[in-house]
């Protein structure tokens, strides 16, 4: 009998067609509409495969009515969806796919880094309403990018793909990390910094840390009123990662200059989320790795590591190896 697979959004073809090789799978026909929470705990009940995307919860209670499941395999490099320590308890693989969207997100991070110094969507904006009457010595004026000082949040694969286009524009990078990389340090020319001296020296700062309970609430009022006026912050790792109501008063009390958003405390962003009434903030639906080609391999991996993990193989890319130790 083939082992069964619940897959919790429309994917690719290409990687739908993985996993159509060695199981019976049900897909939850929908691209733009998470899967209801009744709905994950019914297929749960009787699957041996969960295949998930970030939106999903897999925690103890879902758990709790899942006592076939064998493996979740994640379609992000990021499970903080997941309870890993309880999936360990319990014998479950959780994999996720690393590395295939390091350059990916590291573009929309300058994108985003870009946007809010040159303030183009608020541009943008000025010119499709009509405001635009006559060039303006002053008018719609940012911060220039080339020969600033970046400071980068984290320093794993992601963040030293930002680094790396910094060189570009000749600016002095600073990292912030638990643990010294004197090899990147030489061979990037980047400066490691503790996390005070980067916020008041920096003038963009970009976060690439993972979500775990040190992390939450990182970069609150205490941190942001440690920036330049003139500094703007970028995040495209995980929206809880910063004190969101204290980033919404920074900015609109011109704390700091502006911010670049891809990743919010709730998403989706709700309707009444005063980031929204904002100028100084450049906001998207957290699209990091969301292009063509990354997608599909991101969903191809995913696909890949599930069906090797309920072939008996050794997948490629797991959160908690000592399940098979």
């Amino acid at each position: 009998m083939k082992p069964k697979v619940f897959v919790t959004r429309v994917i690719p073809e290409e990687a739908l067609n993985i996993i159509a090789g060695c199981c019976d799978y049900e897909v939850w026909e929908s691209e733009t509409q998470a899967v209801p929470r009744s709905v994950l705990e019914a297929k749960a009940e009787d699957v041996d495969g969960l295949y998930t995307l970030l939106t999903e919860k897999v925690d103890k209670p879902l758990l709790d009515i899942a006592p076939r499941l064998k493996v979740v395999s994640n379609m992000a490099v990021g499970f903080d969806n997941i309870d890993v320590d309880e999936c360990t308890k319990r014998g479950i693989l959780v994999c996720n796919t690393p590395g295939v969207l390091t350059e990916t997100t590291a573009d929309l991070a300058w994108a985003l880094l870009m946007a809010a110094a040159r303030r183009v969507t608020e541009a943008e904006r000025f010119l499709r309403e009509n405001k635009w009457t006559t060039w303006s010595p002053m008018l719609l004026t940012g911060m220039d990018v080339y020969g600033a000082t970046l400071g980068i949040v984290g320093f794993g694969r992601i963040g030293q793909a930002v680094a790396r286009r910094a060189k570009g524009f000749g600016m002095k990078v600073l990292y912030y990390s638990n643990t010294a990389k004197p090899d990147l340090e030489a061979s990037m020319g980047v400066e490691r910094a503790t996390l005070e001296d980067l916020l008041r020296t920096s003038d963009f700062v970009s976060i690439h840390v993972p979500l775990t309970e040190e992390t939450r609430g990182m970069i609150g009022w205490r941190e942001l009123s440690m920036m330049k006026q003139t500094a703007v912050l970028v995040n495209t790792a995980r929206g809880q990662v910063v004190d969101e109501q204290a980033l919404c008063r920074a900015l609109k009390e011109k704390r700091i200059f502006a911010a670049g958003l891809d990743v919010f405390d709730r998403e989706p962003l709700p309707a009444g989320s005063p980031l929204r009434e904002l100028d100084n903030v450049v906001l998207l639906p957290h699209i990091g790795s969301a292009s063509v080609a990354t997608r599909t391999k991101m969903a191809v991996m995913a696909a890949r590591n599930l069906t090797q993990a309920l072939s008996g193989e050794r997948p490629e890319h797991i959160v908690n190896p000592e399940v098979l130790a």
